[in-house]
């Protein structure tokens, strides 16, 4: 294990009925002017919307609105939000909706106040020199930018789709009630799932040595995650699967099992780049891809994929020899996402070869790509192919 700092500030209100505990996080803010994100009608069809501006209005806060955030949120967007602010003296941001509407809110955070045009420290990455106070009140489980300092945004003109990251975008609240996620339908439930799984591997796939409680923790949330996913599909209304299912989207990206490791996260630099140009789901792709990833790295340490495909899919060892027991785990995990609906190739979404190598070029753009094996243009090419 390496020496490692861990920080992580944000207050989580977790359960039912937990949207009366707005007001008392607004006030200890000490918040007067509130920019409110959301995103293109969910929020307002469950009624979260308007209790959220009842508060505010018996607040007496002056609060201006941003709605209409897309799925794999638009730079332009952001731009609107960061010019709202600016003029209006805005000093808080409230993001209501899922991880895109999140995201979207943390780049406006740190649009208002840094001082170069935003998407510089996505596709320069400057430093983030600071940003405004962001709480968050989330309606889908699935990123875990609720409790993390992360965002990603696409920049549709040039079709880049990029991150960044620091402490200063870490919510300093989020209120997480399980039955906002009961409209979720079941595609983007699924998406959701996948989502945090694939957390969990960029964490849990690491070259680092000697981490057994990182692991034991990874695996705690991926068989979990399992358990509860299967409640959900047969009942999207099922409270008690919601809220493990959403707590587990939160532990498998607050910092937790990445601490003294080093992570991967090639397979979410590649999905970028497709959805970037093709706008697909984020979840869908990384579907798609990671069980692919799998394979292509394998060798570069059976022993970890042995230990995933025994600890977390419970594969006997029966004398068949550590790769077949490797390969048994990322089978089981292609037939995982198989059940859930998930899509399995490219050609699912009606993607062919014609933007691979685009795709692969962009992918490096930075330099080699992954932690556990070190990936380059022909390796990202090579995995995009096997996702044909």
């Amino acid at each position: 294990m390496k020496n490692f700092i861990f920080f992580n500030p944000a207050r989580i209100l977790f359960g039912k009925g937990q949207l009366a505990g707005l007001a008392d996080e607004i006030k200890r803010l000490d918040c007067k002017r509130i920019l409110v994100v959301s995103g293109r009608g969910s929020v307002k069809r469950i009624g979260l919307y308007d209790k959220v501006i009842s508060i505010l209005k018996d607040m007496g806060l002056i609060f201006f609105e941003l709605e209409g955030i897309h799925p794999n949120p638009r730079l332009a967007d952001v731009r609107r939000g960061i010019d709202i602010c600016k003029r209006n003296n805005v000093d808080f941001i409230l993001a209501v909706g899922g991880g895109s509407v999140i995201d979207a809110g943390k780049a406006i955070a740190a649009g208002a106040v840094c001082q170069r045009d935003i998407w510089d420290y996505f596709a320069k990455r400057y430093e983030i020199e600071g940003a405004l106070p962001l709480g968050d009140i989330l309606t889908l489980a699935a990123t875990g930018t609720e409790m993390n300092g992360n965002a990603v945004i696409t920049n549709w003109e040039t079709k880049d789709k990029l991150s960044i990251g620091s402490s200063h975008l870490i919510p300093k609240f989020s209120i997480l009630d399980p039955e906002y996620t009961y409209s979720v339908p079941k595609d983007q439930t699924v998406y959701g799932i996948v989502d945090i799984m694939a957390h969990v591997f960029e964490a849990y796939f690491s070259p680092t040595p000697n981490t057994p409680l990182h692991d034991r923790i990874a695996e705690g949330i991926m068989t979990t995650l399992v358990e509860n996913a299967y409640k959900v599909l047969d009942n999207l209304k099922d409270y008690d699967a919601r809220a493990n299912i959403m707590w587990c989207g939160s532990m498998a990206l607050n910092g937790l099992i990445g601490t003294g490791k080093e992570e991967d996260w090639a397979t979410h630099d590649i999905e970028h780049e497709v959805s970037a140009i093709y706008d697909i789901p984020h979840g869908g792709g990384l579907a798609i891809i990671f069980p692919n990833w799998m394979k292509y790295v394998l060798d570069e340490g059976v022993d970890k994929f042995v230990q995933y495909a025994q600890r977390v899919w419970n594969v006997q060892d029966n004398g068949q020899g550590d790769r077949e027991i490797a390969l048994e785990g990322i089978q089981r995990t292609r037939e995982f996402f198989d059940h859930l609906g998930a899509p399995s190739t490219l050609k699912d979404y009606g993607i062919g070869h014609e933007n691979i190598d685009v795709m692969a070029q962009k992918a490096v753009r930075f330099g080699p790509i992954g932690g556990y094996k070190k990936l380059y243009k022909e390796d990202v090419a090579n995995i995009l192919k096997m996702c044909l």
